[in-house]
């Protein structure tokens, strides 16, 4: 079941963990308030349920991502998982955060992630957004190559990057893999990204599957209206009308489908992105054990033809 991504001699589970949520919710893009011993549990339960690999950021709760996952891992006595993480945005003493890929800046965020996560070496080190200036961006590209050479990450990749940009870096060193939002209602990269790097032989691991939650099937506007006031998705606007309807319709298909094979809604919608030949694998956020048991079928779950058709509404169901 597990998958090759990309140039790495890294063989991933099709579901990763993903460490965004587990951050908490003191910065601006957290998730509200999150008890860090079900953070702890989470991850353990996703390890015991065979996820080999996690993903993170330095920018997720400012830092407290990574230092959970640290924690996690300490006391975790089976075979130990990758780990991914990523640079290319920073904070300062207000936290107030900036993009940044200047070498100087892209080590410092390097060598505070290794020790956070108490770890010698990444697994993998991704630019978390590319920057406007290709100039830049192309400076912190090649401040990651520099790292994998001097055994500081064993592999490189990039998130959130166009196909030109991609081209640029190519040229510089290899691109392990790329990190794209994909969702049913996120499919942009199906017609550039995505190809593009299956022609490259770059691996994909998608983020938000479940569009952040929204396709998960436990989102409904009661929950919306008592959700903690620091979550980032109050004030995203896939989370308000008129579009918040629209993709509510979406979940009762997920749900009509999932139903006939007992599945919940969010393993539907992961199985559906999971069903791209061009996608690797896909990161799964959990903020305690149950959201992981009801999501970890989306890797064994398989969709026939006729309920894509279905879920994206070319039917009627």
């Amino acid at each position: 079941m597990k998958r090759t991504l990309g140039n790495s001699d890294l063989a991933i589970t099709p579901i990763g963990f993903g460490g965004w949520a587990i951050g908490g919710g003191d910065s601006k893009f957290g998730w509200g308030e999150q008890d860090d011993c079900d953070s702890i549990a989470a991850l353990h339960r996703a390890l015991e349920l065979g996820i080999n690999w996690i993903d993170t950021a330095a920018i997720y709760g400012l830092g407290h991502s990574e230092e959970i996952v640290a924690r996690a891992l300490a006391d975790w006595t089976g075979q130990q998982p990758y780990v991914f993480t990523k640079c290319g945005l920073v904070w300062d003493g207000n936290r107030n955060t900036n993009r940044s890929l200047r070498k100087d800046s892209v080590r410092r965020e390097c060598e505070a992630s290794l020790r956070r996560l108490k770890r010698e070496e990444l697994d993998l080190y991704q630019i978390h957004w590319t920057v406007d200036e290709l100039e830049e961006t192309i400076e912190g590209w090649e401040t990651l190559a520099a790292l994998q050479r001097e055994g500081k990450v064993r592999w490189i990749g990039v998130s959130n990057a166009t196909v030109e940009e991609m081209e640029k870096l190519q040229e510089i060193a290899p691109i392990t893999s790329l990190q794209p939002p994909y969702s049913l209602i996120r499919r942009e990269v199906e017609e550039s990204q995505l190809p593009w790097c299956a022609s490259h032989g770059v691996g994909t691991i998608v983020y938000s599957p479940m569009a952040s939650g929204l396709l998960s099937g436990a989102m409904t506007r009661e929950r919306l209206a008592t959700m903690d006031r620091s979550d980032w998705r109050l004030r995203d606007a896939e989370f308000q009308e008129p579009r918040l309807t629209h993709y509510l319709e979406l979940v009762d298909r997920l749900r009509a489908v999932g139903e006939r094979h007992g599945r919940a809604p969010g393993e539907v919608a992961i199985a559906w992105t999971l069903r791209n030949s061009n996608v690797t694998a896909a990161i799964v956020g959990a903020r305690n054990p149950g959201q992981i048991e009801g999501t970890i079928g989306a890797m064994d779950f398989r969709l026939t033809n006729e309920e894509v058709a279905e879920i994206e509404g070319r039917v009627r169901s």
